[in-house]
């Protein structure tokens, strides 16, 4: 595995992948060759995440590249450094995270997106689910938060929730300070 251009080839699959989409080819299964499969798995990814990052930007212009690729970044440091390059073979069940309307410390999605944001740095989200879909996208923009801000914070705190939901209480300030 060549490190050094892990994002230059990470880039040249996104914008592959989003030339597809927009040619009309739809599911991710139809997207990547052998050898680029082998790339995204070697580094954490899954054709399913790359996959939705296209479809939202051709469909919603966002989130973007520069977004997908920093959360990707975390993600394949986790993998290869905490994971030592190993998946773990499980998925969420996106039916026993918190309700979308649920909220904790006055926040709403925060109880679902902590279960969330942890399933995407332990590469356990299933297909069904997007870390950085259209609903954390709007909880993310609400409290002040850069996605992979996010990631990295969940990282950092481990199993313990208390740090990150003081972080966002203490961001969500900031947009009326």
């Amino acid at each position: 595995m060549n490190h050094f251009t892990f994002t230059q080839q990470f880039r040249e699959i996104y914008d592959r992948a989003l030339a597809l989409y927009a040619e009309g080819r739809r599911g991710a299964e139809n997207y990547f060759t052998p050898e680029e499969l082998a790339f995204l798995t070697a580094n954490g990814i899954t054709a399913q995440h790359i996959y939705d990052y296209v479809e939202d930007q051709h469909n919603e212009d966002v989130p973007g590249y520069d977004t997908a690729l920093s959360i990707e970044i975390i993600r394949r440091d986790y993998f290869l450094n905490v994971q030592n390059g190993q998946w773990t073979g499980k998925k969420e069940d996106p039916e026993t995270w918190p309700a979308k309307p649920e909220s904790l410390a006055g926040i709403v999605w925060l109880p679902r997106i902590l279960r969330k944001v942890r399933a995407k740095l332990r590469g356990e989200l299933p297909d069904s689910a997007m870390f950085c879909c259209g609903g954390d996208r709007r909880f993310f923009k609400a409290n002040n938060i850069h996605p992979s801000e996010f990631i990295n914070l969940a990282w950092r705190a481990g199993d313990d929730d208390q740090p990150i939901i003081d972080f966002v209480v203490a961001r969500s300030k900031t947009l009326s300070a």
